[in-house]
């Protein structure tokens, strides 16, 4: 049975699973569905590829979870609480991942999501909803009242990830517990 330890973010879950292995190699056991009570049924499961210095994010979403698994380099991941009436609404939390360890991060709708790559990395993350483009949002990396250490200094962005608001200008907020 893997650690299920609460993150500082509510409804948040690092995972962290037993790991096997002997002169052949080793097995982990990345996810299952019943690790997390608010999860529904993962649909879709994707890998990204970034570049050291690579920022992603911040992004979220009001009806899909996340669940995040670093399977080579290091990330620092970046989370902020956006769902109104969260007992944790507001709160920024970062938190490390490394392939070199095995962590897994459930990231509820609502909480803003991203990454810096520290180094070339490797993600792999399955998702409960199928790509939804009125459900892609996106919140300012660099927003003030976020307060985000990415620790990188000059990183490398996407078009939509400098063009997203920042949160006093954002129009539709989560509310906590809002899942359809």
């Amino acid at each position: 049975m893997p650690s299920l330890k609460p993150a500082t973010i509510a409804d948040v879950l690092v995972v962290e699973p037993e790991a096997h292995g002997d002169e052949r190699g080793r097995f982990v056991e990345t996810y299952r569905r019943q690790w997390f009570p608010l999860g529904r049924e993962m649909l879709q499961g994707n890998r990204s590829e970034k570049q050291g210095g690579a920022v992603v994010g911040l992004h979220y979403h009001l009806h899909q979870a996340d669940y995040w698994y670093v399977l080579r380099g290091r990330a620092r991941i970046v989370l902020h609480d956006l769902r109104e009436g969260s007992p944790t609404e507001g709160t920024t939390e970062t938190i490390e991942a490394d392939g070199a360890e095995d962590r897994g991060l459930f990231i509820p709708p609502g909480v803003a999501h991203g990454f810096a790559a520290l180094t070339d990395l490797l993600l792999w993350y399955l998702v409960d909803g199928y790509y939804n483009p009125a459900d892609e949002l996106g919140l300012a990396w660099d927003d003030p009242d976020v307060a985000a250490d990415w620790g990188i200094t000059d990183p490398v962005l996407s078009a939509r990830d400098r063009s997203n608001p920042c949160k006093r200008d954002i129009t539709v907020r989560p509310r906590a517990g809002l899942r359809t």
